[in-house]
């Protein structure tokens, strides 16, 4: 079913750090209106779809995006405006026509992802169907994802010593997506109190998980374990797991990474992860070496890849033809899924299809800067992938996507988790 574009307007508004970013809203001829918010990143691969920020020292220290804004209402706009199309990849094949770079630097990335998301809506609702439903037969049967909440934050996402990024809570063993969401707000609680008795802050970093003041990533495992039990759960695969984001671009310099005031190379980072997924229920282990460091990823793919889920981020960016390479070298087994990484929701789909055919796990996620849209939880929802990080079981930008779930999940009787085997 076509749509054609009436109207496109974009408005700069902030994001969940207070940083600028823009809601789009599209407008069709049959009179539906639709909105996208953007996200944006704080950690990012140097191979991404660029954003475009205006660089005025005295408006938001040069993040501003009313260039951004003002390529949608005025080009982009001009290029759309009383245009039908049959389906999304060709208004998102004009998009990318448009701006014609090949990491839409032109336009902007930021620009170009609201018009695509909120396009993908005004195809939903012009067929009458809910946006999951449209991705549905995409790739797999569509099912609910296991959330995989974050309870710690270092890295770029927090002012503490810690050099790895995320720590997150993965209810593997949950029933529903309901179960697992009271896992993790249960494990989130217990977490919190454990370190009010160590007298280590609570405050939050910029995806909601705690940022104490806490250096070695083993030291965060032992407590995660210690939360989960005194939540009354069983760490594991077959109750509650942990999933690691590394980040380790951040931290790598030189050849080498640094690691809790160590100096390490890729391979001794690599023994230390294996002594992790020995020592804790660590299942899955992302951006475990640079994006930069292919060689080292394909020692470590082959040390721990039928292990644990090794997810490509930084490495990957959500990039179609970089993923291929990367399964033809035999590096990671998944891909972490950014829709505003890439920039089109076509191109999105595009990555997930070539991971699914190569037996690839796709791992969907949201920024470090947010809105409230819940665009992600219906693209894993749809796309059957298996599970989706939002960021903590708190703040709520995180918890919108989260609750999307529960209510597609209250509305329709789905299958929920991963479904396959975790070996």
């Amino acid at each position: 079913m076509s749509i054609t574009v009436r109207e496109l307007h974009a408005v700069e508004i902030l994001d969940s750090r207070a940083r600028p970013t823009l809601v789009v809203t599209l407008e069709t001829e049959g009179g539906l209106s639709v909105r996208a918010g953007v996200p944006a990143g704080a950690s990012t691969g140097s191979r991404e779809a660029v954003e475009r920020r205006d660089g005025d020292p005295k408006r938001y220290s040069g993040q501003g995006v009313l260039g951004a804004a003002g390529a949608v209402n005025d080009e982009i706009l001009d290029a759309l405006a009383g245009r039908s199309f049959d389906d999304l990849a060709a208004l998102d094949e004009a998009l990318i026509s448009l701006d014609g770079t090949e990491n839409k630097s032109r336009l902007g990335a930021n620009a170009i992802v609201g018009v695509s998301m909120a396009a993908a809506r005004a195809f939903a609702a012009t067929a009458g169907i809910a946006l999951w439903r449209s991705f549905a037969g995409s790739l797999s049967a569509p099912r609910l994802p296991a959330p995989h909440f974050n309870l710690i934050n270092g890295g770029r996402h927090a002012s503490n010593q810690l050099e790895f990024q995320e720590f997150m809570l993965a209810p593997l063993g949950a029933p529903s997506v309901a179960d697992a969401a009271r896992a993790g707000s249960e494990v989130y609680a217990a977490l919190r109190k454990l370190l009010l008795g160590r007298n280590l802050s609570v405050g939050l970093g910029d995806e909601g998980g705690f940022a104490p003041e806490i250096a070695r990533p083993e030291e965060v495992l032992r407590l995660l374990v210690e939360a989960i039990t005194l939540a009354g759960y069983r760490p594991g695969p077959d109750g509650v797991a942990i999933a690691i984001d590394a980040a380790s671009s951040e931290f790598y310099r030189e050849g080498s990474y640094d690691v809790a005031g160590e100096t390490l190379s890729a391979d001794e980072m690599i023994n230390r992860y294996e002594e992790i997924v020995e020592s804790f229920p660590v299942w899955l282990l992302e951006d475990g070496l640079a994006e930069s460091d292919w060689d080292g990823w394909e020692r470590l793919t082959a040390r721990l890849g039928d292990r644990v889920e090794l997810v490509g981020d930084d490495i990957f960016c959500t990039n179609p033809a970089i993923i291929s390479h990367a399964i033809s070298c035999k590096v990671a087994n998944a891909s972490l899924i950014k829709v505003n990484q890439i920039g089109t929701v076509t191109e999105t789909l595009e990555a997930m299809r070539i991971c699914h055919e190569a037996g690839y796990a796709q791992f969907v996620s949201h920024r470090s800067g947010e809105t409230e849209d819940t665009f992600i939880a219906d693209l894993a929802v749809g796309t059957g992938c298996g599970h989706m990080k939002s960021g903590a079981p708190a703040r709520g930008e995180r918890v919108a996507k989260y609750n999307r779930l529960i209510e597609i999940e209250d509305a329709e009787h789905l299958p929920y988790g991963l479904g396959r085997s975790l070996t």
